[in-house]
C-alpha cells in the first residue's frame, strides 16, 4: 500500500477546519516517507537472473513459514487497478476488500533466522492503541476493521533462536507495523531510495514511520546493480550460496523488492505488494491507487508473472492475499 493513503489508512471525511487546512497545505509539499538514516547493506552480492534461473528447481535449504498477522479491510481501488481492460471487463467496483497481513519466516541452516515483513506489534492488540501512531494516522486508519491474530512479540516469545535480521518488501506502514517488537540493534534491510520516496501525504505518516523505526539502527540498503539478463531491475544473491534472492520491482515503491526462497519442498516467491492480490495476480492487473508509480508497476508485475510461468512449480505468495 502507500502513504498516498496511509497504508492501509482510509481517507475520511473531517469535521476539524484544522486538519483540512493542514491537508492543503501538505497537498502542495513533498515529504520523505521517513527521516531514518539509511547505509549500504552489508548482505546481497549482484547476480544475474540467469544465475537465480539456474538454481530455481533444486531444493534449497532455507525453512519457510508463513505467518498470519491480522485481517484487515482496505479500499479495492488501493489494491487493484480498476481502470485496467481487465478490471474493466470484470466490472470490479471500489469498496472494501478483505486482506491480510503476513510476515515470513526464513530459517537458514548456517546464517540464523530472518523475518520478511513485520507483521503488528503488541500495540495493536487493542484497537487504537500503538502508540508509535500520530492522531492524524490514528483518526485516518480503519482501526476497528483490523482483526489481530498474532503479534510479532507473541511469535517472537516461542522461538528458541534469536532473529538475524528483517527484510523488508518496502517501508509502507502495514508492512513494518511489527518493529516496535522487534529486539534493537536487529538488522532491517529494504530497497533503495525506500526513506528519501517523496509524497504528500508522508507529511502526516513520517513521524509514525520513523517512530516504528526507532532504536533498529540505519536502514541498510540492498545494493542492487541492473540485472545483466535484462529481466529485472536488480537480482542479488542475499547469502552467497544461491539460497534467498531479492528482486527490485519498483513501481508500489521505489525500493520495492520480491523474494525468491529455495526450500527443501521447492522455491516461493514472496511478492511483496507488486501485487496485493490474487485477483491481480491471476489477471496481470498492477495495484491501484497505492503505488507511486502505476506504469512501473505495471512493468515489475509482468517480469514476475514471465517467472511464475516459466516455473510454474514455484509457489507464489501476493502481498496481502493467499492464492
Amino acid at each position: 500500500m502507500s502513504p498516498q493513503t496511509l497504508d492501509p489508512i482510509r481517507t475520511r471525511d473531517f469535521a476539524s477546519p484544522m486538519l483540512a487546512t493542514l491537508l492543503i497545505v501538505a497537498a502542495s509539499l513533498g515529504c520523505a516517507a521517513s527521516s531514518h538514516p539509511t547505509i549500504l547493506g552489508d548482505l546481497g552480492t549482484p547476480a544475474s537472473s540467469d544465475a537465480m534461473f539456474a538454481l530455481i528447481d533444486q531444493p534449497g535449504p532455507i525453512r519457510f513459514e508463513k505467518r498470519l498477522a491480522a485481517n484487515w479491510q482496505v479500499p479495492r481501488s488501493g489494491l487493484i487497478n480498476l481502470d485496467h481492460p481487465a478490471a474493466l471487463r470484470a466490472e470490479l467496483t471500489d469498496g472494501d476488500e478483505p486482506i491480510e497481513l503476513y510476515f515470513y519466516v526464513l530459517r537458514h541452516p548456517e546464517f540464523g533466522m530472518y523475518i520478511v515483513d513485520t507483521g503488528v506489534e503488541s500495540g495493536f492488540r487493542e484497537p487504537d492503541s500503538s502508540p508509535q501512531l500520530s492522531w492524524l494516522v490514528k483518526a485516518a486508519m480503519n482501526m476497528e476493521a483490523l482483526d489481530v491474530r498474532e503479534t510479532t512479540a507473541e511469535w517472537l516469545a516461542k522461538q528458541s533462536s534469536p532473529l538475524a535480521g528483517v527484510f523488508l518488501t518496502h517501508l509502507h506502514l502495514d508492512h513494518i507495523m511489527g518493529l516496535p517488537d522487534v529486539p534493537k540493534g536487529t538488522p532491517v534491510y529494504a530497497g533503495p531510495g525506500e526513506p528519501v520516496a517523496s509524497q504528500f501525504m508522508n507529511a502526516f505518516s513520517q513521524g509514525t514511520t520513523d517512530r516504528f523505526l526507532a532504536g533498529l539502527g540505519p536502514l541498510r540498503e540492498w545494493p542492487f546493480v541492473p540485472d545483466s539478463a535484462d529481466r529485472f531491475t536488480g537480482v542479488l544473491d542475499v547469502f552467497g550460496d544461491g539460497s534467498l534472492w531479492a528482486l527490485h520491482v519498483p513501481g508500489h515503491s521505489p525500493g520495492s523488492t520480491a523474494f525468491l526462497v529455495r526450500t527443501p519442498e521447492g522455491s516461493r516467491l514472496l511478492l511483496g505488494d507488486a501485487t496485493h492480490t490474487r485477483w491481480g495476480w491471476r489477471n496481470g492487473v498492477e495495484p491501484g491507487t497505492f503505488s507511486k508509480d502505476q506504469p512501473q508497476s505495471a512493468v515489475s508485475l509482468k517480469t514476475l508473472l514471465d517467472l511464475a510461468k516459466q516455473f510454474p512449480q514455484v509457489e507464489v505468495h501476493p502481498g496481502h492475499q493467499s492464492l
